[in-house]
């Protein structure tokens, strides 16, 4: 009797096939496959705002060496998450972006980090990213307590001269986040953050606005009262043992 061919498992870094690490059907392994290698989801998370360039990436992820973020982008580009154009004048780059299919990931990545937020173990003193803390307020609104705002954000995270800027339009328990735009209109209120930490203590540690301004790394200019009635629809989910 003729025996099935064993399954092989491939070890080439080249190969984009589902099956090559654990020749599983479910789609799981194939997620992991696609994004399960250190650094990749993390780039698909900072990409699912917009596009960015190499240098973009590279200073969102500062650990991240050249070598490893270049070999990330390429097998994220072979599998068909990620895709790139070029920029012209003033700054020719390339733009690295989620393909359609890329950010159908969304979800799931969403899903994964309110998740993570009820272990005990989890440490929100750690560094975030300006898109990490834009994502952060997605994964933690209570669409329940949202559901009678409406409010238009403009958030400048960082420093004026390298920061990231973002858009956020909350209407009845939504949330739609954007990198900013000069021609957009006025917002209802501008947060700056200078330390992500202030902006946490303020929306989750529900600590005075007023003395975090004083400390430097927060500030709320406009409408200051529907801002607060808007953070206060934010939680962090419950610790589960």
């Amino acid at each position: 009797m003729e025996l099935p061919k064993e399954t092989t498992v491939s070890d080439d870094p080249s190969e984009s096939a589902h099956g090559r690490w654990y020749g599983d059907a479910c789609g799981t392994a194939f997620a992991m496959e696609l994004v399960g290698e250190r650094w990749s989801i993390l780039l698909v998370r900072e990409l699912l705002l917009g596009g960015r360039r190499f240098s973009d990436l590279r200073r969102a992820l500062p650990a991240i060496s050249a070598k490893v973020l270049t070999e990330r982008l390429a097998r994220l580009e072979a599998a068909g998450v990620v895709g790139r154009r070029q920029l012209g004048p003033p700054a020719p780059a390339q733009l690295y972006e989620l393909t359609e299919w890329g950010r159908y990931a969304e979800p799931a990545i969403i899903e994964l980090s309110r998740w993570a937020l009820r272990s005990p173990r989890h440490d929100p003193t750690l560094s975030l990213s300006p898109v990490a803390l834009m994502l952060n307020l997605r994964t933690t609104m209570d669409r329940a307590a949202a559901q009678a705002l409406s409010a238009s954000m403009r958030f400048e995270i960082g420093p004026a001269d390298q920061g990231d800027r973002f858009t956020a339009r909350l209407t009845k328990g939504e949330l739609v986040l954007a990198r900013a735009d000069d021609s957009d209109p006025a917002p209802d209120f501008t947060v700056w953050v200078g330390k992500p930490l202030a902006f946490l203590r303020f929306v989750y540690g529900r600590q005075d606005l007023a003395a975090l301004e004083a400390e430097g790394g927060l500030r709320i200019t406009g409408d200051v009262v529907l801002a607060k009635k808007v953070f206060a629809a934010f939680s962090l989910p419950p610790k589960v043992a």
